[in-house]
This record gives structure tokens, sequence and C-alpha cells, in this order.
């Protein structure tokens, strides 16, 4: 996956409020060269300390809220808000973005989180068993 994809992806969900599309869906999308920048302007990268030892919440467009446990070792869990259902996954930092990869039962859940600079409410498209899922917004919080 290449990083730029990543990016578009986000840009035309979040500018255009078009559906998510696809990794492969992406050739066929109109970018504005100019639009484009301003918004990644907007964008940073991701170091192992923005994350380390750390709470996040993440939340879907389905509405499913949950919290995130950041590990320092790379782990992480994954606990509903409110009935406390625990996962787990691991997470990286790659390329500057926040890479996470969560297990539940016999699904896998992927995504790289892109950071917002300019506000602490970060972004990701979401894949299921490598399947086109979710947009998703994650914030970090105090633990």
């Amino acid at each position: 996956m290449k990083s730029e994809q990543i990016l578009q992806q986000l840009f035309l969900r979040e500018t255009q409020g078009v559906p998510i599309l696809d990794y492969t869906e992406l050739s066929k999308a109109t970018i504005d060269e100019d639009t484009f920048t301003v918004w990644q302007k907007q964008k940073g990268e991701f170091i192992s300390q923005d994350v380390s030892a750390s709470h996040w919440i993440k939340t879907c467009t389905g509405g499913y809220v949950t919290e995130v446990i950041f590990h320092q070792d790379g782990r992480l869990e994954e606990y509903t808000l409110f009935e406390r259902l625990k996962t787990v996954g691991s997470w990286r930092i790659e390329s500057g973005f926040l890479a996470i990869e969560i297990h539940k039962g016999d699904n896998t859940y992927t995504f790289y989180v892109v950071k917002n600079s300019e506000l602490n409410i970060h972004s990701a498209i979401e894949y299921k068993n490598g399947e086109l899922h979710s947009y998703l917004k994650l914030a970090p919080i105090k633990p």
C-alpha cells in the first residue's frame, strides 16, 4: 500500500463526502491537486511518542465506539466503551502513519491512521479481512 493512496482515499472522503473508495477505484477519481495540497498541509506524521503508552477513543461511521490502549511494546488492547469486551492487536509507526491491526474472532481489521496536525482527531479507512469496511476517527485521551 502506498502512502499516496492512503492520503487520496481520505482526502476524497473528508473533502468531497464521497463514499469510501477502495484503492483499486482511486485511479478513476478526480482529485483537484490544489485542494489536495491544502488538505495535505493539515496532516502530519506520527512518531512513537505520540502513541506509545496512551489511551484513545475510536469511532466509526456505524457508531461503534471503543477505547484503544497502545502499549510501548507494540501491543494494543481494544475495549467496547460500555460492555468492556476486549480484543487485541498490534501497532507500529510506518512512514509517518499509525499502522494498526486488530483481531476479533476470525476477523482481522487493518488501517493506517493519518495524523491531523491542526486538531487532535485523526482519521483512517478500515479494512476487514482485506475488504473495505469503514471510515474511522480516533482521538487520544488522558489515561
